[in-house]
């Protein structure tokens, strides 16, 4: 009897500590690219945060403090936020990309071809571009990784704790920032192919204003745009991912 008395406390407190992990976990997960995407089902997204939870939770630094129905309700808001706030994190870089794509399609005539094929309105370059960099991002360890970030958000965030809102903010507003700098810094080369084409068409109808130019450059910018965008594609993957490295490694330092 002692002994089972003894596996039932463990057991309790096992549980209890999956409880409090699966708390974060699940936030976290419910945004993580890839494995948190609306075209999951649900029963998916349990199952891999049931995965990521027996994970984390033996790593975690410390114990959760003892459960009671006042400790039961902070937990549960703090801890979801938690997870809640590293998961918008990471999932501005998916957002990134598409406003890149969104630019680049703007900039070479291609906008809104195939938007239908997502959960949301994207133009053909965002949704290519957001594909590619999920698979990428998958096969260079996103799992693994996202992993390490959990167990390493707990000596940052501590089980319990909640950071000031205005450091929350200061944050919030550096991730956002960097966000649409890496979109304009991805969507560069289309911008000035963009630019390139109007300073021609202009010069073209000048010297010749009988001919319609822009039946005569829209062939043009669209063929120069879909080569562009397969000669850059893996110069623009390749840069997103080291980003998101960088963020996953360090998500509280500098954005730069």
């Amino acid at each position: 009897m002692t002994v089972a008395a003894d596996f039932l406390a463990l057991l309790q407190a096992q549980l209890w500590i999956g409880f409090v992990v699966f708390l974060r976990v699940a936030a976290m997960v419910s945004l993580l690219p890839g494995f948190g995407e609306q075209t999951v089902p649900m029963r998916v997204k349990l199952v891999i945060a049931l995965a990521f939870t027996l994970i984390v939770a033996p790593a975690i630094p410390g114990t959760p403090p003892d459960p009671s129905p006042g400790m039961i309700a902070t937990l549960a808001l703090t801890e979801t936020l938690s997870g809640v706030l590293m998961g918008i994190g990471v999932r501005l870089f998916i957002l990134a990309l598409q406003t890149a794509g969104a630019i680049a399609a703007q900039s070479t005539s291609l906008s809104q071809i195939l938007g239908g094929a997502a959960t949301e309105p994207l133009a053909a370059m965002g949704y290519v571009l957001s594909v590619g960099a999920i698979a990428l991002a998958v096969m260079a360890g996103l799992h693994i990784k996202a992993a390490l970030l959990l167990i390493h958000s707990y000596v940052l965030l501590p089980i319990g704790l909640m950071s000031a809102g205005s450091d929350v903010a200061d944050w919030g507003l550096q991730q956002v920032a960097y966000a649409f700098e890496l979109a304009f810094v991805l969507a560069a080369p289309f911008v000035l192919l963009s630019v390139l084409y109007n300073l021609a068409l202009g010069v073209i109808n000048k010297a010749m204003p009988q001919l319609m130019v822009a039946f005569v450059g829209a062939p043009v910018i669209t063929l120069g745009g879909l080569v562009l965008l397969f000669l850059a594609a893996p110069t623009m993957l390749s840069v997103w991912l080291s980003a998101l490295d960088q963020f996953m490694a360090n998500p509280f330092g500098s954005a730069r």
